[in-house]
């Protein structure tokens, strides 16, 4: 849950915010592991805890049958390569952690990245390609700018 947002700093490290830092920690079995991944659908990277390995399964489950359903094919094998080809970064207690550079290249990240709570998982954006979405983010987007200006209060102090 929340919002937070986090300049590139040196050695190309990230931070995790606070909001997000506590519950990735619990989520992943009191291990500081941020799951990582490019969004299935938006133009924005995933953050999650390694307990939602448990779900995955069942998605799949779900989705095969889904599309059995509607007759369509269903390839299993790639759902599954889709769904669990996410990377696993380390964070430190500061919530510092690198974010690879194939990743950053999906999400078009490039001098900052803004985080959105999304209850399972959070998404993940460079801030112009937020923008650029519908009326539908419009809080996200103001949270997005607002997080962006205090960041860049504290840099000035």
């Amino acid at each position: 849950m929340g919002q937070g947002f986090s300049p590139k700093g040196e050695k190309g490290r990230y931070v995790l915010p606070a909001d997000f830092r506590a519950d990735v920690f619990a989520a992943s079995d009191n291990t500081r592991i941020l799951c990582l991944d490019k969004h299935p659908r938006l133009p924005c990277l995933v953050g999650f805890g390694l307990s939602r390995l448990a779900e995955f399964a069942a998605e799949i489950d779900r989705e095969e049958e889904k599309q059995l359903r509607l007759g369509n094919d269903f390839d299993r094998d790639m759902a599954e390569a889709q769904v669990y080809g996410f990377y696993r970064a380390s964070f430190d207690e500061s919530g510092r952690f690198v974010l690879p550079e194939h990743l950053a290249e999906l999400g078009g990240v490039e001098d900052g990245l803004f985080f959105q709570g999304g209850g399972r998982q959070f998404t993940i954006w460079n801030p112009d390609v937020l923008a650029q979405q519908g009326a539908g983010w419009a809080t996200a987007q103001a949270g997005c700018r607002a997080k962006m200006a205090e960041a860049a209060k504290g840099k000035r102090k």
